[in-house]
């Protein structure tokens, strides 16, 4: 069938709009939001969009919605036509009963009652919407799914829900399911991301689909990709984009993995709901592994609104969704079946796990069946103490949340204080029982910040493969260094590797007395929590990650611009940036940090020694007074022969600067723009923030903002002040022509082409 973007003229609540399309991020942030600091204090709402449309010049119609938040009822010319409950699965909608000739109107409500999310979820429409059409015996989409059979010889198998003829590099097969030999054929993996287009036809009709050969084998002696030992330098992401809100764009989910894969990364966990399409896209074309996951909850709800009472009826149904969307995508290599859910410490959860699993094998068995398991949660629960019980936040007569008991609040605030101490809080036997049951469903387990299993049940469970599912960024040395020893265990990904909207504050290193506890007040905005910030900018923890990962030495230096010491999140190791550039802050001690696989570093300013240390984990930290000039780390190995160099320095005369990431863009594609506080070097000045005001003009100004976690300010209103010199807009080209940004009378250009 013929697919076309089908985004453009929709409205919203009467106003014109452009999917992909965030209704929450519009809305009016308030500190008595129901959402509280989980939502990052939005409020929620009811949205109604309509689209106008001539009746389609074919027998067959389809909308294909990437994802709707939430709970989206899709009617066409008044009548009921389809929808779906979860918000972060996409759905199909068939159209051709419910069409008219001439005008015709499709109709989608959505809804969002807080507290429904543990993070920003946004609202509305704010994936993409396709729509297909054609004529006769169509191939309907995702009808057709390829596997890899063998990889020596190359034999794939096409499988279709009707007969059909496939062509792949010259070979052609006919039927509903045959074997196609792939001569002299290239294997897709991390390091070779290669992508074959299969031609499919039908006597009326024709696609396209794109597909990767790649076999996927794991047991406790590895993961193996290809025959190839594969072990995974992992990150957790959420789904916002940033300054974007939830909208989901093919640029900004390529621009993030990208980012990633060049910081080191291999392999990303979609936390905690499916992935979209756009980010799969991404890491087909870039070479990532994809684990991706299902949902936040299973029938216990973790928030007073959430998905857990509709779970029941629709949990089969969205794994069903899920698996057909990913089946050709090469990048996926595990399914998650949930998060940190308590259910499997019970009989029923237990079955659930075993159901879902055999499930999601009857339909792919190429692919392994994970979840992101907290063993501790589930022990816990086992003995009566549910983690996750919204009937213990009982709200008080000023609005905030009393907690009479264990609840979501209650155990991120446990955490806070525990730490990394919870990798160790379920190593008894007793919680080895406990889990056992559920975990043996599992092809590979998913422990989350459960570190001190990992020696243990190499030895208890022979049988086991594990990965670090979720874990502390700061543990990630020893982790590491487990995953080389333990050939059971496949990988590790950190929480997390982009910061995101909501869980304000999680990961916070504070200068504000409202910086104390888990849940943090308004207007606190952002996790703050990543290797990277919002705006994809690396900070200590992306420089630390890569040097574990033996991807190169660098220097970040904690905030020097503060007098008072800052009050440490536990979800963050470090909130040190790379920049030696603090302009009046001559004097003060700054805390240096040198990220190497060196056994020691000397460290030198402006040319002059300044101190010799050894480093601990891929880390050595120093004390020096602050002066501006050029830091200098030198890393030796253990026997004294110099390994690598790094080095930053202070900007001169740094002012606005606007450096867009494209000078020529295609129209109606978006572009990066990272304005900046720079010298004429592009080296950026961390202490000199002022407010910016972002003009467009030959296209639309999509968002604007920083990385700062605690505002009062909008993405979506053109202005934003720098958070240690830097900010980002997103902007959509128009037409054809010269597209001009202006930022606080600084301007650059950039052509724009069919």
């Amino acid at each position: 069938m013929k697919r076309v973007s089908w985004n453009d003229s929709w409205t919203c609540n009467g106003e014109a709009v452009t999917l992909p399309h965030d209704a929450m991020l519009h809305t009016e942030r308030r500190p008595d939001a129901p959402s509280g600091s989980a939502g990052a204090f939005f409020a929620g709402g009811e949205w109604v969009y309509e689209k106008k449309f001539q009746k389609p010049g074919a027998e067959h119609s389809i909308l294909h919605f990437e994802g709707v938040y939430k709970n989206a009822r899709v009617y066409v010319n008044g009548t009921l036509a389809g929808g779906a409950a979860y918000g972060y699965i996409p759905f199909f909608v068939q159209l051709d009963e419910y069409l008219s000739d001439g005008e015709n109107t499709v109709r989608v409500e959505c809804a969002v009652e807080e507290p429904q999310s543990r993070w920003y979820s946004g609202a509305g429409i704010y994936r993409p919407v396709w729509l297909y059409t054609g004529n006769g015996d169509v191939i309907e989409p995702e009808s057709v799914k390829i596997d890899t059979v063998s990889t020596d010889p190359v034999i794939i198998r096409v499988k279709s829900a009707k007969k059909v003829t496939a062509s792949v590099d010259g070979v052609t097969g006919e039927g509903e399911s045959f074997e196609l030999t792939i001569p002299s054929a290239r294997l897709w993996s991390e390091n070779d991301p290669y992508l074959y287009t299969a031609k499919v036809r039908t006597a009326d009709d024709e696609a396209e689909v794109r597909f990767g050969i790649r076999k996927i084998e794991w047991s406790p002696k590895g993961l193996f990709i290809n025959g190839r030992e594969t072990l995974l330098r992992g990150g957790c992401i959420h789904h916002d984009s940033g300054v974007l809100g939830a909208a989901t764009y093919d640029e900004a989910e390529h621009r993030r993995v990208r980012i990633l894969k060049n910081a080191g990364f291999n392999a990303i966990r979609s936390a905690h709901n499916p992935a979209s399409r756009a980010l799969l896209d991404a890491c087909d074309e870039l070479g990532v592994y994809v684990m991706d996951e299902t949902w936040d909850m299973w029938y216990h709800a973790k928030t007073k609104f959430d998905y857990a009472s509709q779970w029941h009826d629709n949990y089969i149904a969205d794994i069903d969704a899920l698996v057909s969307r990913d089946y050709n995508h090469p990048s996926v290599i595990m399914y998650s079946i949930g998060n940190e859910v308590s259910e499997p410490a019970k009989s029923e959860g237990i079955e659930k796990t075993r159901e879902m699993a055999e499930h999601i094998h009857a339909i792919d068995p190429a692919r392994a069946v994970t979840g992101g398991f907290n063993l501790m949660i589930i022990s816990n629960a086992a003995k009566g103490r549910e983690m996750f019980d919204t009937s213990k936040e009982e709200p008080s007569a000023d609005g905030e949340k009393k907690l009479s008991g264990m609840s979501s609040t209650m155990f991120n605030l446990i955490t806070s204080f525990v730490g990394t101490g919870m990798n160790s809080s379920a190593n008894s036997k007793g919680a080895d029982a406990v889990t056992s049951p559920s975990l043996k469903h599992l092809d590979i387990c998913g422990y989350n910040y459960a570190s001190g299993r990992y020696a243990i049940d190499g030895k208890a469970h022979p049988e086991r493969v594990i990965v670090g599912s979720e874990t502390f960024p700061q543990t990630l040395a020893k982790n590491w260094a487990m995953v080389k020893k333990y050939p059971y265990l496949i990988g590790d990904f950190m929480w997390t590797a982009w910061d995101y909207m909501g869980e304000a504050g999680i990961g916070a290193w504070a200068f504000t007395p409202d910086g104390k506890g888990f849940s943090k007040p308004y207007p606190w905005l952002l996790g703050d929590t990543g290797a990277f910030d919002i705006l994809g900018d690396p900070n200590g923890e992306a420089l630390w990650a890569s040097a574990v990962w033996s991807k190169g030495s660098s220097i970040a230096v904690q905030p020097i611009n503060h007098s008072e010491k800052p009050i440490k999140g536990v979800w963050r190791g470090t909130n040190a940036i790379p920049s030696w550039s603090w302009r009046g802050c001559e004097g003060k001690e700054a805390t240096v940090e040198v990220y190497t696989e060196g056994a020691r570093v000397e460290l030198y300013l402006n040319g002059k020694l300044v101190g010799k240390a050894r480093a601990k984990d891929c880390r050595a930290t120093f004390k020096v007074k602050y002066d501006p000039g050029r830091l200098e780390a030198v890393c030796f190995d253990l026997g004294g022969r110099e390994i690598a160099r790094c080095e930053l320095s202070s900007a001169k005369g740094a002012e606005i600067t606007i450096k867009p990431e494209k000078n020529t863009v295609k129209s109606g594609e978006i572009v990066y723009i990272p304005i900046l506080i720079a010298d004429e070097s592009g080296t950026v000045e961390a202490n000199a923030d002022e407010k910016v005001r972002v003009f467009v003009e030959g296209g639309e100004l999509l968002g604007f903002g920083s990385a700062n976690p605690r505002t009062e300010e909008r993405f979506d209103r053109g202005e934003y002040a720098t958070y240690y010199g830097r900010a980002l807009a997103v902007v959509r080209a128009g037409e054809c022509g010269t597209m001009k940004v202006t930022a606080n009378g600084k301007e650059c250009e950039i052509e724009v082409v069919k």
